[in-house]
């Protein structure tokens, strides 16, 4: 019987127990009540969310570190740490007042010098800051509570830019940790956000622990994904790490855990079932799969061979290893960007669309001199989404006569591999898969993946000139209509240069007990305003 069989059939989720290491603690119900037990996406195996960009690592920094604007439901900027800012005429001026009673989760205050050690930290690594630090003239402390950032020509984008979701976000550092290499992991865990990191209990693999911190001040204003009042209900929040989904089904259904942030579709009708449980699509905006090609090394270095991945590459087949039998959470996508969003494009996508041309592929592979050397391959066996991407792909890109060497880790060592840019015989890499949250991808604002910079663009390290200017109109565009032609020959000249593959478009789910309250739908789990009775 094959994985799915199994999974679907209630007899055998039945028979699932929980290893005796994973048992519930032995907690009063008022202590149970105070600790919510999640289990995420995947392990936290590193914990600096500049240094890398993995969903899960931003997702714990949110509730660790905070940000000086956060992005409400409505994707618009709002003030978090910061009182007021001030703009001058000529757009190149801003000056930013600290709210005051900020506190680090060591007791120290939050100063303006914090902020900009830690900005710049961030603005070495993320594409919209090394815009602003591509036109910057100075980034300086005024006081303990203002800083100033001057610029030789405007940013109008600078709030949306520190209030961003994705990754890297601009969280704030005490100076001492943020003036850590940016390209070096730092190794000491303090924020000002309303939770703190227990390292002590950090078992990686296993689980990570986090406890309400009794300083945190939350704005007055209503939550709203990362803006206003972050409230925290729960004294204590234990991340506990399951890759097999079985078993984290097994414990959502038996009260073991009481958050699932994921579960596989194919779980999905026996968890809707239990009338203990409720469950939601968890990302409105939904995610776009990537297989990402490194373009430093052989093969990939050669458009040619890119052009024959996105020619084999089958969507279809690739989400529903994904997103499962349910035909609605997954569609096609001749995109690089969010279906259904007011400047969607698909120019350039057709080599996405209809059958595959298998023979095409292996002819334009042949004419970029590929010999059948191995092909490394990347995939994350502890991530569904990872797993199903590179499992189906592993076989699409052997009948075109790739050489795949499948590399079977887990999500944590393809988070530090795919930095390596050596050899594959010295640690390097050829491919790899994950996933871009939707919301991340409305637009080229905020779209690390999209960058074509070469040694500054996200792993794989592109280098497209006409990608950049085209990524730049965008940029400069006064109105709507500009916007959607930018968009248009954005998305052409990305699918021309072959920036990365998308292999698709889909939704997943969230589950979570009934006991619970205050699960928000978003692009990441918000862990203020939800509650345990």
């Amino acid at each position: 019987m094959d994985r799915r069989s199994f999974l679907k059939t209630g007899s055998g989720l039945a028979a699932l127990t929980l290893p005796a290491g994973l048992s519930a603690p032995a907690l009063s119900q008022g202590a149970a009540a105070r600790t919510l037990r999640f289990v995420p996406q995947a392990n936290l195996a590193n914990f600096d969310p500049i240094w890398g960009t993995q969903y899960v690592v931003r997702n714990a920094a949110a509730m660790v570190w905070d940000t000086l604007y956060g992005l409400d439901d409505k994707l618009q900027p709002q003030r978090q740490m910061v009182e007021s800012e001030q703009v001058s005429p000529d757009g190149l001026t801003w000056t930013f007042q600290l709210r005051s009673g900020l506190k680090f989760h060591d007791g120290t205050p939050v100063l303006s010098k914090d902020v900009v050690a830690s900005l710049a930290r961030w603005s070495a690594r993320d594409p919209m800051g090394q815009m602003i630090k591509a036109l910057q003239n100075e980034l300086v402390t005024v006081d303990d509570s203002t800083f100033r950032w001057s610029l030789k020509a405007p940013y109008p984008k600078m709030l949306y830019a520190l209030g961003k979701v994705n990754s890297p976000c601009s969280f704030i550092m005490p100076e001492r940790i943020a003036k850590t290499d940016p390209f070096q992991q730092i190794t000491e865990f303090v924020g000002s956000g309303p939770y703190r990191f227990v390292r002590n209990e950090w078992v990686p693999g296993a689980k990570a622990v986090f406890e309400k911190f009794a300083d945190y001040q939350p704005r007055s204003e209503p939550a709203s994904w990362t803006a206003g009042g972050k409230r925290v209900m729960v004294d204590r929040v234990e991340w506990v790490v399951m890759p097999d989904a079985a078993t984290a089904a097994a414990a959502l259904q038996n009260g073991e855990v009481d958050w699932w942030e994921q579960p596989i579709s194919d779980l999905m009708p026996l968890l809707k079932r239990n009338r203990n449980i409720a469950s939601d699509i968890g990302d409105p905006f939904g995610n776009i799969g990537t297989l990402r090609m490194n373009h430093l090394l052989p093969p990939f270095n050669d458009v040619r061979a890119r052009r024959a991945v996105l020619m084999a590459v089958d969507q279809a087949d690739v989400m529903r290893a994904v997103a499962g039998d349910d035909d609605t959470l997954w569609r096609r996508l001749p995109s690089f960007f969010t279906p259904g969003t007011p400047i969607y494009p698909e120019e350039g996508g057709d080599i996405m669309k209809g059958p595959r041309n298998i023979e095409a592929a292996k002819k334009l592979l042949a004419e970029s001199g590929y010999k059948g050397e191995p092909v490394v391959m990347l995939v994350a066996q502890d991530q569904p989404i990872t797993k199903g991407q590179g499992d189906v792909t592993s076989e699409q890109l052997r009948k075109i006569g790739l050489n795949i060497d499948y590399v079977a880790t887990d999500w944590g060592t393809v988070g530090s591999r795919r930095a390596v840019k050596s050899p594959t015989s010295q640690g390097g890499w050829n491919i790899f898969f994950s996933w871009h949250a939707g919301v991340d991808c409305i637009n080229p604002a905020a779209y690390t993946a999209i960058r074509t910079n070469g040694e500054g663009a996200w792993f794989g390290w592109p280098k497209s000139d006409t990608v950049e200017a085209k990524r730049d109109a965008w940029f400069a565009a006064a109105t709507l209509e500009q916007e959607k032609a930018a968009m248009a020959e954005l998305n052409k000249a990305a699918f021309d240069d072959v920036v990365f593959c998308p292999t698709g478009f889909f939704s997943s789910y969230t589950a979570w007990r009934r006991n619970v309250s205050g699960v928000v739908k978003g692009p990441l789990p918000f862990f203020w305003g939800v509650s345990k009775s």
